[in-house]
């Protein structure tokens, strides 16, 4: 039932189907004849690379009893020989692949993926990610944060690809060639990922079981453009001009409130369209065109003058709907790789320096605390008499009566300072506020003191 679909070359010169351990091709159509097979034992899955000859195929065979699985690429109709194959990357942890060509064929993306994780951290099973190369090269993708892999995308350029990764909030990275980050997006509640056609713009949404919160984003120079909402949203399509977005609500996923919008990549909605609630949607889809139709235009960063924004509203439980809004959150998101407060860190964090450097920063900050309370208990006193109405005596002679007198000139002077951070509104603690209450009484032995004299 599986892996049973015929599959075409771009320009449908080829088909090939998998069938008892065999990839048969046929071409032109004539299904007569086998012009050619691919024979690996329990060959499981294969799939034609895009665009013009030579093709090119890569196939998945899955391990068993100790032996790994692998994914091979071959170029058609070269399949015979030991060193037919253009690359070879075995692996393990792989119950079934998804196999990603890039647009020009260079290099394939391979997720591996297991029904179970054996250690129990994710329900989906656990997902890795390797890169294999047309010219032999292959890697395993490393990715700085655990969890399942949700979407990984070709630009249209051949030459990165964007993973969205990690245990909610997600993370987003761009890699290069070599399997190496070229920009972190941080984290934030998405799953998916959308390059337009012309490789400029970026698409991070949360689409599914999320919010419908999209981020668009300027890859030639990492800037954000907008963050539109697209709530409850099953589609999403670029326009082959590269400038407009299509989102869909569509049954069967969902059917009520079915209807379309058409976005501009800046957030302004253009177009809506909302299905009557006796109808549904089923469909939805952008008029075809052939690559190169619509040139690439450069990116601006300003809303069209015709349509509306999207406003974004957060949901408040009614209980909370009459009460000023909090800052508390469930997760602390990460902030993209250009908006972090250490310059020049060019690499994305991995998840134990994250949490080191928490703990850093929290020590730092109770030091901080504990410094400037200190400072306050043991507040030097300036050559002024801290105390109102008080004028500053001559020494009496005696050193013992002189040193209780600057001791008690200290204390009032903390004192005065911590009257002034409360008339301020900082909140003060149980032993502070004792302090203040003592002020009556040292003022009133100091004046004995000075009266003494």
């Amino acid at each position: 039932m599986q892996n049973w679909c015929p599959s075409w070359s771009e320009d449908e010169a080829i088909c090939a189907r998998n069938v008892n351990n065999e990839v048969h091709f046929f071409e032109n159509n004539n299904f007569n004849t086998i012009v050619n097979k691919l024979h690996l034992q329990k060959i499981s899955d294969f799939v034609l690379s895009p665009g013009p000859q030579p093709y090119k195929v890569a196939v998945y065979v899955p391990g068993s009893k100790g032996a790994p699985s692998f994914v091979r690429l071959y170029q058609y109709p070269n399949f015979d020989g030991p060193h037919a194959a253009l690359a070879n990357k075995s692996f393990f942890k792989a119950d079934k692949v998804t196999m990603l060509w890039n647009k020009k064929a260079s290099a394939v993306l391979v997720i591996a993926s297991t029904d179970v994780d054996k250690t129990g951290a994710s329900y989906y099973g656990e997902q890795t990610l390797h890169y294999i190369a047309a010219n032999g090269e292959s890697a395993a993708v490393q990715l700085p944060k655990s969890g399942p892999i949700y979407d990984v995308v070709w630009s249209s350029n051949s030459a990165e690809f964007c993973a969205v990764y990690g245990f909610m909030p997600a993370k987003a990275t761009i890699f290069n060639l070599k399997c190496d980050p070229v920009f972190d997006f941080g984290t934030g509640p998405r799953n998916a990922a959308y390059y337009s056609p012309h490789g400029h713009i970026l698409v991070l949404a949360g689409f599914g079981n999320l919010r419908g919160q999209m981020e668009v984003w300027d890859v030639k120079n990492y800037k954000l453009i907008s963050k539109p909402v697209a709530p409850d949203s099953t589609y999403f399509a670029w326009c082959p001009d590269g400038e407009h977005i299509l989102t869909a609500t569509c049954a069967p996923r969902l059917r009520v409130n079915n209807g379309y919008k058409v976005w501009h990549y800046s957030g302004s909605v253009l177009h809506r369209c909302d299905v009557p609630s006796e109808a549904e949607l089923w469909q939805v889809s952008w008029q075809p065109f052939p690559d190169g139709v619509f040139p690439a235009k450069a990116v601006t960063h300003r809303a069209p003058p015709r349509g509306e924004p999207e406003a974004a509203v957060a949901y408040r439980p009614p209980a909370l709907r009459n009460k000023p809004p909090t800052s508390s959150r469930l997760h602390e998101e990460e902030p993209p790789q250009n908006m972090k407060p250490q310059p020049g860190n060019d690499k994305p964090l991995s998840k134990t320096a994250l949490k080191n450097q928490r703990k850093h920063e929290a020590k730092r900050a109770a030091k901080q605390e504990a410094r400037s309370d200190r400072s306050v208990d043991l507040a030097p006193a300036p050559p002024q008499s801290p105390a109102r109405g008080t004028v500053s005596p001559p020494t009496s002679g005696d050193p013992e009566v002189d040193k209780k007198i600057k001791n008690l000139r200290k204390k009032l002077k903390a004192i005065e300072q911590l009257k002034e951070q409360a008339a301020a509104g900082k909140q003060l603690e149980k032993n502070q506020l004792e302090k203040i209450q003592k002020e009556k009484g040292l003022l009133r032995e100091l004046g004995d003191l000075e009266l003494g004299v």
